[in-house]
């Protein structure tokens, strides 16, 4: 994928590099922004039974 990635984007080895940061940054936070709140209800990190009883 990677490999795919590079041979695919335009320009010099600067410019590809700054591209694949600026794809990067926008997933994570496309992920921070919508993929994880939408997924955290379904998550049982918050079902804790320490202390109830």
């Amino acid at each position: 994928m990677y490999g795919w990635l590079w041979r695919h984007l335009p320009g010099p080895a600067l410019v590809r590099v700054l591209i694949l940061l600026v794809l990067a940054v926008a997933v994570l936070a496309a992920c921070f922004v919508w993929v994880f709140p939408w997924l955290a209800p379904y998550m049982p990190f918050n079902d804790t039974t320490v202390g109830e009883g």
